[in-house]
């Protein structure tokens, strides 16, 4: 029983986790102590019940648990990272989350190299005299581009490694350092205003502006309009506000509102006393109070300086105060070797632009209102029966031609729009459709840590694969909901016709027949068929491969069934490669054996 749990409790640091009857997980929360954490939830007379102090949220979370496991830790900081990781991973029902798990790029540029270039990043570079600039939450590319057109800088790594002068020399491009025809010192000075450019791109407008105009006249309409995208890029890179700091200082300034449902995080990048970046983050989410909001500055500033990610400045001021503000600071300060501070200031100028980020997470939500309507994901929700507004779906197709190149490939879609950049697929082992898709999932469960559990899985098939794709979510504990779309047979074939398919929808609550012209049958076919074009792109461009490998091993003379031979063996031609000559001799003669090695 849950009170006999809850007395089990050690005086130690760590991990607790609620669960419903269901075995599904609630709630992730830390503690310095477990057992004081986990028993301040609980009124105990004259029963077990919710504390009526704690908020609406944690109070509907507490109705529904059941069950409780914990984690010890050596202490609360490893207690909070750990935390933290879990909640990303698994999306508990009653944690808020934001997923903004973005690991945002910087450029840097490294001093010690005798002609330095300039290069995005996204992790800590080694070396003793490394400058970093960001982070960028948009456009990083494209204000490399214009630095490197704007600057006769070494423009290409593999330049630098050259001994002649290659084209951009020839096209006024680049000084040419390679042949010696600028010293370091004279570099170093060109290096020096790139610099100052990058701290303020803004100088670097006139120019690309009387540029795309002579492109435009010129009929050249193609680099106008990169011209034109990158100066867009350099303008939304900067946040112009009233409060301009006297002191040329950097730090990060971060606050986050809630307003009708939805919580938005606002973070700014002041460089030199200006704000020259700014992010923000929208969820929807319900029963929200200002102590759980609180909550939520830890896992966004843990978040905004991840592990092994660059660090341009070590201060970060905040608009709301947090309990366990000492504790992250203790983090930061580990994870990146420089003492970090946080504060929440009261007066100043530094109020004054968290007061202003506070304003525009407002303003963002107000704007995300006008742009986002959540009605039909609120219907998707009530008619199936899910336990999540599904924001973030994954769609799920495998392909192969009679068990051939058998792939995997998963579609990612949020805010309305399918998003590219979370696509996945893999090489699969399996030869049919079922066991792909055990494989395929399994693989996506294990990788939570990599890229966080969505709101709603979409399984192209019936009610085998719903089953299975339901027990895989059951063993991670992870709060997923799952739906399968089987497309209508006819003659025993699977009917794709757009718009006329009579396909049926598998939950846990049911199968449902929709009318073809269903908004809601729609979205899943939608969803389905872009899976289905993603796998069988990616199968596709696998025979390609294979077939180009395979005929290679046949111009060595090798036959089908020795090539048959070693794939069964070696699951790729990669392995076949990488192998040597005993263990090819071992599955086919050995003068097959030697046309490979010899």
């Amino acid at each position: 029983m849950l009170v006999d749990e809850i007395k089990s409790l050690p005086n130690l640091p760590g991990v607790y986790e609620y669960f419903d009857e269901f075995g599904k997980l609630l709630y992730v929360g830390k503690a310095k102590v477990l057992k004081n954490r986990v028993k301040s939830y609980f009124s105990f007379t004259p029963h077990l019940a919710p504390n009526p102090k704690v908020s609406p949220r944690i109070h509907k979370m507490i109705s529904q648990a059941v069950h409780l496991e914990y984690i010890v830790t050596k202490s609360e900081s490893d207690a909070l990272i750990l935390e933290n990781s879990f909640i990303k991973q698994l999306h508990p029902k009653y944690n808020i989350l934001l997923r903004d798990d973005k690991t945002y790029p910087y450029i840097y540029v490294n001093l010690n190299d005798d002609f330095p270039r300039f290069e995005i990043t996204r992790k800590v570079i080694k070396g003793t005299n490394i400058k970093y600039f960001g982070p960028y939450f948009r456009g990083a590319r494209e204000i490399l581009e214009v630095l490197y057109s704007h600057f006769k800088l070494v423009q290409k790594a593999s330049c630098a490694k050259g001994k002649k002068a290659c084209l951009f020399y020839q096209i006024n491009r680049c000084h040419a350092p390679c042949e010696g025809k600028i010293s370091k010192e004279n570099y170093a000075l060109i290096v020096q205003e790139a610099i100052k450019a990058l701290k303020n791109p803004q100088i670097m407008l006139a120019n690309l502006s009387n540029l795309m105009i002579k492109h435009a006249q010129n009929e050249n309409y193609e680099e106008a309009a990169k011209i034109r995208d990158q100066i867009s890029a350099i303008k939304d890179s900067e946040v112009k506000v009233e409060v301009d700091l006297a002191k040329l200082e950097d730090f990060e300034a971060i606050a986050i509102n809630y307003s009708q449902n939805l919580i938005c995080s606002v973070r700014f990048s002041i460089r030199d006393g200006k704000i020259a970046n700014s992010n923000s983050h929208i969820t929807n989410l319900k029963l929200v109070s200002k102590d759980d909001i609180k909550e939520v500055y830890k896992q966004v500033i843990l978040d905004a300086f991840a592990a092994n990610s660059p660090v341009a400045t070590n201060k970060i001021y905040i608009y709301d105060d947090f309990e366990d503000k000492a504790l992250v600071e203790e983090i930061l300060s580990l994870r990146h070797e420089r003492k970090f501070s946080i504060i929440c200031p009261k007066i100043g100028e530094k109020r004054k632009i968290c007061e202003i980020a506070y304003q525009n997470a407002q303003i963002n939500i107000q704007k995300h209102l006008k742009t986002h309507d959540y009605s039909f994901l609120e219907a998707l929700k009530e008619y199936f029966s899910l336990s999540n507004l599904p924001q973030n779906i994954e769609a799920y197709d495998n392909s192969h031609l009679f068990g051939s190149a058998p792939v995997g490939a998963m579609i990612s879609f949020s805010n309305g729009e399918f998003n590219k950049e979370n696509y996945r697929h893999a090489h699969l082992n399996s030869n049919n459709d079922y066991d792909q898709m055990v494989e395929f999932l399994t693989l996506r469960a294990t990788r939570f840590d990599k890229l966080g559990a969505p709101d709603l899985w979409v399984i192209d098939g019936g009610k085998a694969l719903l089953d299975l794709a339901c027990s895989i979510v059951d063993s991670t504990g992870a709060n997923i909901d799952v739906i399968a779309i089987s497309k209508e047979k006819i003659d025993a074939k699977a009917h794709r016709a757009k718009g006329s398919a009579k396909d049926k929808i598998y939950t846990k609550n049911g199968v449902f027949s929709l009318p073809t012209d269903d908004k809601r049958l729609q979205f899943f076919q939608r969803l389905r068929d872009e899976a289905h074009r993603f796998a069988i792109t990616f199968h596709q461009k696998t025979r390609k491969k294979e077939d180009l490998q395979r005929s290679k091993l046949k111009n060595l003379g090798i036959s089908d069934g020795s090539i048959k031979k070693l794939l069964d063996y070696f699951g790729s031609f990669e392995k076949i490669y990488e192998s040597n000559f005993e263990e090819i001799s071992t599955l086919v003669n050995k003068n097959v054996a030697k046309k490979l090695f010899f």
